[in-house]
């Protein structure tokens, strides 16, 4: 599922919550809200449990039923979940302005919205960006969880092995390289998140 559908089915269903609230607030029926909008039972326990994605005239009917402006409706919370499951991972591709090189960068947080940009890094042997170095404001974290790669900070070089960290300023140029024969995976940490 997109990030996009999935923000869309939260919307949906909080504002589905936010009408059978106010139905119930006001004592009304499905039947009675009906008579008073102009839709039927269906549809307005269809939008209810947010299984509905009604359009907007629909909305304005239901908020005229209730005695609301419309925009009332939307007066409500989106909350995401802050777990990310394994599979459900989304993928950043031109990450950092990058064409896809054999890299790819799987974010682990639930959005960039936070301080942090946590991201699941798998690079080719051979993947090499010292053509592009990079340099922006914050600070990175890097974990390597298996293979070889090698971190350039304005041109010195440290090899990460499985296990090994390091910590930088980001305002200091860096480039990374796989030297190794197989996938380096890693987890990076980007404070602010660079996208």
């Amino acid at each position: 599922m997109s990030d996009n559908s999935l923000e869309t089915g939260q919307l949906l269903s909080a504002v589905g919550s936010q009408v059978r609230a106010l139905r119930k607030e006001r004592g009304l029926t499905l039947e009675q809200l009906s008579d008073a909008s102009g839709l039927s039972t269906g549809i307005i326990s269809q939008i209810e449990r947010g299984k509905a994605n009604p359009a907007f005239t629909s909305l304005v009917q239901l908020a005229h039923g209730l005695g609301i402006p419309v925009g009332r409706l939307f007066n409500v919370e989106v909350q995401s979940s802050p777990v990310v499951r394994k599979d459900e991972r989304r993928r950043l591709d031109n990450h950092g302005g990058l064409p896809d090189d054999g890299a790819a960068f799987h974010l682990l947080t639930p959005d960039l919205n936070g301080a942090l940009e946590v991201t699941w890094v798998e690079t080719q042997p051979g993947n090499d960006t010292s053509a592009t170095p990079f340099q922006h404001n914050g600070e990175e974290f890097g974990l390597v969880l298996s293979g070889i790669k090698d971190v350039y900070l304005d041109g010195t070089r440290y090899r990460l092995h499985p296990g090994d960290s390091i910590r930088y300023a980001s305002t200091i140029p860096h480039w990374y390289v796989n030297a190794g024969d197989e996938v380096c995976t890693a987890v990076w940490v980007i404070t602010p998140p660079t996208w």
